[in-house]
């Protein structure tokens, strides 16, 4: 065998176990915490769906308006099953896709298909927490026939997703003051649209953004989960309400 042949297995076997490990790091997502689980189970007033999607919807009122909410990185979709309730139970549809191995990155157009499958809805949102905003946000970007507004959760688009040029194109971002990527927030300002409304969260964190626990490398929250949840939810109720 010759030098360079086994320096080729060398790599090749190099390759398989890094990328055997990639998988196994993204197969194993951070949470559902038992909040989040409990937020599954239908009643009188949302009816819940968890295949293909998760899927909240109103029980006794056919939405017209549609959010699709992607996952954070590494996060298990479950996670933001409290906060799509509480969006739902204003009468929206929430639409949460699972991605593959948990970054909305192999999914780039999974809204595409959601869109798909629900002709109902007249008016569709879309957005995501960190990594999924992002993801969202080319989407949007990418679809603009498709998307009436966009909602970032401790989120920012990537160049080239520049909205800078569409000073009507509805988007929110909310974050919070202890968020770990705050730099990289800021720095996205030039590519969102001049309307965009911004709300800052006092005391809230990145992990808070759901319901998975702690995030290594993140700040520390100053607020409980529970606070920094009911202030994302507010601030997207009022931003769907006032651009449905």
């Amino acid at each position: 065998m010759t030098l360079l042949r086994r320096l080729l297995l060398i790599l090749l076997g190099v390759l398989v176990l890094a990328g055997g490990a990639f998988v196994m790091w993204a197969e194993t997502p951070l949470g559902p915490m038992p909040e989040a689980v409990a937020a599954l189970e239908s009643d009188a007033d949302i009816t819940v769906q968890t295949e293909p999607w998760l899927l909240f919807a109103p029980a006794v009122k056919t939405p017209t308006v549609g959010l699709i909410f992607c996952p954070g990185g590494r996060v298990d979709p479950v996670s933001y099953a409290p906060a799509a309730r509480a969006i739902a139970s204003a009468g929206y549809l929430v639409v949460i896709p699972p991605v593959p191995l948990n970054l909305a990155v192999f999914a780039p157009d999974i809204a595409a298909d959601v869109i798909a499958a629900n002709p109902v809805i007249k008016r569709w949102f879309v957005g995501g927490h960190s990594l999924g905003g992002a993801m969202a946000a080319s989407f949007a970007h990418n679809n603009p026939d498709a998307v009436d507004g966009l909602v970032l959760w401790a989120s920012y688009p990537a160049s080239p997703s520049d909205f800078s040029q569409r000073p009507n194109f509805p988007i929110l971002s909310a974050y919070g003051t202890e968020d770990f990527g705050l730099d990289g927030i800021d720095a996205s300002r030039p590519l969102l649209s001049p309307t965009t409304k911004w709300v800052v969260i006092d005391g809230g964190n990145h992990a808070q953004s759901g319901w998975y626990g702690t995030q290594p490398g993140d700040g520390t929250a100053t607020i409980s989960r529970e606070d920094q949840q009911a202030q994302l939810i507010a601030a997207t109720l009022d931003f769907l309400a006032a651009n449905r």
